[in-house]
């Protein structure tokens, strides 16, 4: 299967232990050497007039990731913060 950096924006990303949306993708770890995505850094929440935000980025480990769905991600993670 192959897909676009880009196209993770557009997707949901649920976490399996809890059922939680975690947030938006805000950001890819790749392994320059290698071409390997590392992770998935989420957006830690919404923005408060464009300002603050509430909340930390969570990031997700690419091994934590078990099914990339046409407009879902899904995620194994045992200590994720909700984000949304």
């Amino acid at each position: 299967m192959l897909f676009k950096v880009s196209d993770f924006g557009l997707k949901d990303i649920v976490n399996l232990v809890d059922g939680a949306r975690l947030g938006p993708v805000k950001d890819v770890h790749i392994d320059l050497e290698t071409g390997r995505v590392l992770s998935l850094v989420l957006s830690g929440g919404r923005k408060y007039f464009g300002l603050l935000r509430a909340g930390k980025d969570v990031v997700v480990p690419w091994e934590k990731i078990k099914k990339i769905g046409v407009d879902t991600v899904l995620v194994e993670m045992e200590n994720a913060a909700r984000a949304l």
